[in-house]
């Protein structure tokens, strides 16, 4: 299904990405972090916010981090204020891209049972499954704050995965 390569490769595009949507959204105000815009998770900082809770929920099941309080409707509050979640991203973003560095082609092979909050149940499923899932998560919660911050009138850069420096 996916590979460690791909895996380390996802894990810096991540990088990247977040690290450009803040460097964007730093240039608006917090009225306009905070503004309701319609997403699903309301605002550009909820959003992050749940991003953030959400990647630390999966990593603390497939790498021991600790695991968040709440669930996906108090993620919108797991960190509320700017400063501090910027630099908590990059720090579990340069943690995820450690993780990734570590995988092999046995640990993609096993599987991870957990018990979902969402479902309210215990899961098991292939662990590459899993590891897909997260990244394609990030992928979607980071287009809705691309779409919220050039709608706020900031200019998020490139998104293209064919794109992304070497060396990120």
């Amino acid at each position: 299904m996916i590979t460690p390569e791909f895996c380390r490769t996802m894990a810096r595009y991540n990088a990247w990405q977040n690290g450009a949507l803040i460097a964007a959204a730093d240039g608006l105000s917090e009225a306009e972090l905070v503004k309701y815009r319609g997403s699903f998770f309301g605002s550009i900082l909820q959003t992050f916010s749940h991003l953030l809770w959400g990647d630390t929920l999966w990593m603390s099941r497939f790498d021991g981090w600790d695991t968040p309080k709440g669930g996906i409707t108090e993620s919108v509050r797991f960190v509320e204020d700017w400063g501090r979640l910027a630099d908590l991203r990059a720090d579990a973003d340069a943690m995820i891209r450690d993780w990734a560095d570590g995988l092999d082609e046995a640990a993609l092979g096993g599987s991870l049972s957990w018990y979902s909050g969402a479902l309210k149940a215990d899961v098991t499923r292939p662990l590459a499954l899993c590891v897909a899932h997260f990244f394609n998560h990030q992928t979607h919660h980071r287009g809705q704050i691309h779409a919220m911050l050039t709608a706020a009138g900031a200019r998020p850069g490139d998104t293209d995965l064919f794109v992304m420096p070497e060396g990120i």
